[in-house]
C-alpha cells in the first residue's frame, strides 16, 4: 500500500512541468484573497470615515480603492479560475493517461473498479490541486499578509490575531482532517464497490433476469447505496460542528483584537477597520477546512491512483526499457480462497515458466482457470503459497521499473467507443501504422482491416464488430503490447476450428522466445506447447506434454 505522503508525491511529480501554471494561478488565488480582505477593511474605514462627515476630497481615495478592489477581486477570480483550471486540466490529462496505459499492462479484477479509477479516482488528482493545495497556499500568504499588516498598527493586536488565526487555520482544520479521515477512508471502497454493481445490473441485466438473479444483485447494490449514504452523512453532521466552531471562534478573535485594540489607544475607525477585517481573514478559515477536509477525503483515491502510476514512459510498451526475454514466474503451492465458507478456487498450484516456456491451462468452466491468469497478473494475491518473478513476490513487483511484464487478452478485454486505431494505440502509444497492421495480422484480422482501415469506429465495447471480430482485436492489442509473458484466455474463442488453428499458430510464431499461457476449452494446436496443465476444481489433475495431446485427441 502506497503512504498518502508518497501517493501524493508521484501524483504531484505530473504537476512539475506545469509549476510556473501553477505558482501564477496560486498568486491569483492570494491576490483574490487578498482583494477580498482588503475591500473589506476600505470599506469599513470609508463608511466609519464617513459618519463623521469630513470633506469628500478626504473620502476620494478610499472611494477608488473600493471600486478598484471590488472590480479586482471578480476579475482575479476568474482568470485564476482559468489559469487553475487550464493547468490541472493538462495535468489530469496526463495522469489519465498513464493510468489508462497501467491498466492495459495490468488489468484489475474488475472493470468497474478499473472505471472508478479512470473517474472518481483521478478526479481527486484534480481535487488535490484546485480544492486543497491552492486553497491553503493562497490563504496562508493571505493570512501571513493580515498579521503583518496588523503589526505594523499594533504588535499586541497583531499577535491576537495571530493566536486567532493558528486556532482557526491551523488547529480546528487538523481537527476536520482527522475527523474526514475516519470515515473518508470507507468512501472509495464504497463507491467502486457501487460501480460494480451498477455495472453487474446495467450490462448484465438480461443474464440476471435468466437466472433469477436479479434481486440479490438489486439488494447488494442497494446494501452498498445506504452504507455510502450512511458514511456522507455521518461526514457532513461533523462537517457542521467543526465549521460552526470556526465560525463563532471567528467572532471571539474580533472581539479579542477590537478589546486589545481599544486597550491600546488605537482611534475608533481602525477599531472598526480591524474587527471587520478580523472577521474577514476568519473567513479564510472556512475554506482552509474545506481543503484540509477535502485532503483526507481522497487520500484513499490518491493512493488507488499512485498505484498505478510510476515515471514517465519512454520504452516501446509504454514504460522504461523490457530486460530481454529474462523474466521468470514461479508459482509455488498457489491457492486462493474468495470466501471462508466455499472450496478453494485454486489449491497448492505449481507452475513454472522460464523465459521462452508455453503452458497451456484446460479444464471445464469454473476449474479455476481464470484465477490462475489473475495470480500470475498481481490482479490478487494467492491466500496461501506465494508467486514470484525473478525471486520477488509479484505483489511487490517492479511495474515500474518493468510495465508490461505479465499481461494478455483476458476474459473481460474491453474495447472502447473509438476507431481501430485508438484501440491498439493504447497497447503501444509510439506504434506506426505498419506496426498496427502487422499486429492485426497475426491476429486472424488482417484481411478486414485492409478493407475498412484502422480509422474505422468499432462502437461501445465493439458493439459494432462480430463476436469474431471483437476477439480477434483484442489480441491485436495483446501482440501488439508483446509483454514478456503474453496471457491469453480464449483467445480463438468466436472462430471456426481451422481458422482458430492458425491464428494461435501465428500468435505463437511471433511470440518467438517469450513466454506464453494459453487458457482453452480446446485440445487441437496444442502440439506447440511445452506444458499442458488440466485444472479441474482449482488443483492441477493431470500434467501432459506433446505426446499427451496427441494421446488425448489433440
Amino acid at each position: 500500500m502506497v503512504s498518502g505522503d508518497a501517493a501524493m508525491r508521484r501524483v504531484l511529480v505530473f504537476a512539475y512541468p506545469l509549476r510556473w501554471r501553477f505558482v501564477g494561478a496560486g498568486l491569483l488565488a492570494a491576490g483574490t484573497e487578498a482583494a477580498g480582505l482588503g475591500l473589506m477593511a476600505a470599506a469599513t474605514w470609508l463608511l466609519a470615515t464617513a459618519a463623521g462627515q469630513p470633506p469628500l476630497i478626504a473620502l476620494s481615495i478610499a472611494i477608488v480603492l473600493v471600486r478598484a478592489l471590488a472590480i479586482g477581486r471578480g476579475v482575479l477570480r476568474y482568470v485564476e479560475r482559468l489559469a487553475s483550471h487550464d493547468a490541472v486540466l493538462r495535468m489530469v490529462t496526463e495522469v489519465r493517461a498513464r493510468i489508462f496505459a497501467a491498466l492495459v499492462d495490468r488489468p484489475p479484477a474488475r472493470r468497474a473498479d478499473a472505471l472508478s479509477r479512470m473517474v472518481s479516482d483521478v478526479d481527486a488528482v484534480q481535487d488535490l490541486v484546485i480544492r486543497v493545495l491552492l486553497p491553503m497556499a493562497a490563504a496562508g500568504l493571505v493570512a501571513v499578509a493580515a498579521v503583518g499588516t496588523a503589526l505594523l498598527a499594533d504588535p499586541a493586536t497583531a499577535l491576537v490575531l495571530l493566536a486567532g488565526l493558528l486556532v482557526t487555520g491551523v488547529a480546528l482544520p487538523l481537527l476536520a482532517a482527522r475527523l474526514a479521515r475516519h470515515g473518508s477512508a470507507r468512501l472509495a471502497p464504497l463507491r467502486a464497490a457501487y460501480a460494480v454493481d451498477t455495472v453487474d445490473l446495467v450490462h448484465g441485466a438480461a443474464d440476471l433476469a435468466a437466472f433469477g438473479a436479479r434481486p440479490e444483485y438489486e439488494a447488494r447494490g442497494a446494501a452498498h447505496a445506504d452504507e455510502l449514504a450512511r458514511v456522507e452523512r455521518a461526514l457532513a453532521r461533523r462537517s457542521f460542528a467543526v465549521d460552526a466552531a470556526a465560525t463563532a471562534f471567528g467572532g471571539v478573535t474580533a472581539m479579542a483584537v477590537m478589546i486589545t485594540a481599544m486597550s491600546r489607544g488605537l482611534p475608533g475607525v481602525w477599531l472598526a477597520v480591524l474587527a471587520v477585517a478580523t472577521l474577514a481573514a476568519g473567513e479564510l478559515a472556512l475554506s482552509l477546512l474545506a481543503a484540509a477536509r477535502k485532503g483526507a477525503e481522497i487520500q484513499g483515491s490518491l493512493r488507488r491512483v499512485a498505484e498505478l502510476l510510476g515515471e514517465p514512459a519512454t520504452g516501446a510498451s509504454g514504460g522504461l526499457a523490457l530486460p530481454d526475454g529474462s523474466v521468470h514466474l514461479r508459482l509455488r503451492g498457489a491457492g486462493v480462497r474468495y470466501r471462508a465458507d466455499a472450496p478453494p478456487a485454486l489449491h497448492d498450484i505449481d507452475l513454472d515458466l522460464p523465459p521462452g516456456r508455453r503452458v497451456a491451462v484446460v479444464g471445464p468452466s469454473g476449474a479455476g482457470k481464470s484465477t490462475l491468469l489473475a495470480l500470475l497478473t498481481g490482479a490478487i494475491a494467492p491466500d496461501t503459497g506465494s508467486v514470484v518473478a525473478d525471486g520477488t513476490p509479484i505483489t511487490a513487483f517492479d511495474r515500474e521499473r518493468w510495465p508490461g511484464v505479465v499481461t494478455g487478452l483476458l476474459a473481460d478485454a474491453h474495447l472502447f467507443h473509438a476507431s481501430v486505431r485508438d484501440n491498439l494505440l493504447l497497447a503501444r502509444p509510439g506504434a506506426t501504422d505498419g506496426e498496427l497492421v502487422a499486429a492485426c495480422r497475426t491476429a486472424g484480422l488482417g484481411d478486414w482491416v485492409d478493407t475498412h482501415g484502422l480509422d474505422v469506429r468499432v462502437g461501445e465495447d465493439g458493439a459494432e464488430l462480430s463476436g469474431g471480430q471483437r476477439q480477434r482485436l483484442a489480441l491485436a492489442r495483446a501482440v501488439l503490447a508483446d509483454p514478456q509473458v503474453l496471457l491469453l484466455d480464449e483467445p480463438t474463442e468466436g472462430l471456426d476450428p481451422g481458422q482458430a488453428d492458425a491464428v494461435l499458430a501465428a500468435v505463437l510464431a511471433h511470440r518467438g522466445d517469450r513466454s506464453v499461457v494459453l487458457v482453452t476449452h480446446r485440445l487441437t494446436g496444442l502440439d506447440a506447447f511445452d506444458e499442458v496443465l488440466v485444472l479441474d476444481g482449482g488443483r492441477v489433475r493431470e500434467r501432459g506434454t506433446q505426446g499427451w495431446v496427441r494421446a488425448h485427441g489433440g
